[in-house]
């Protein structure tokens, strides 16, 4: 009986901090930076992914990508398939050449 009505006090203590959270905005604020986290993959992640080194050229990377892709479409590991592709996208941005500003 002592440990009901423990759980139903920590049940409704939690459920107010929950909307004193949300009146803040402070719930809202945690989970867009936990959103905006895990969308960001590093260079060094990519690079782990694809099995690359920093001395690796594009032309490695992109093969890499290919075989690891082709390979994940076949085993039908969706997830693992688009790991290597966020892992290209990421290596690209750092790897493509600037294009020259306009004056």
């Amino acid at each position: 009986m002592g440990s009901t009505i423990l759980a139903r006090s920590f049940v409704q203590a939690y459920r107010q901090a929950l909307a004193k959270a949300s009146k803040n905005g402070v719930a809202q604020e945690a989970v867009q930076n936990i959103k905006r986290a895990s969308k960001t993959m590093t260079e060094t992640e990519a690079r782990q992914i694809l099995g690359v080194t920093e001395n690796s050229s594009w032309e490695e990377i992109v093969q890499r990508y290919e075989n690891l892709f082709e390979r994940n479409a076949k085993n039908g590991s969706f997830y693992l398939q688009s790991k290597v592709h966020r892992a290209k996208e990421c290596l690209e941005a750092i790897h493509q050449p600037k294009e020259p500003e306009e004056k």
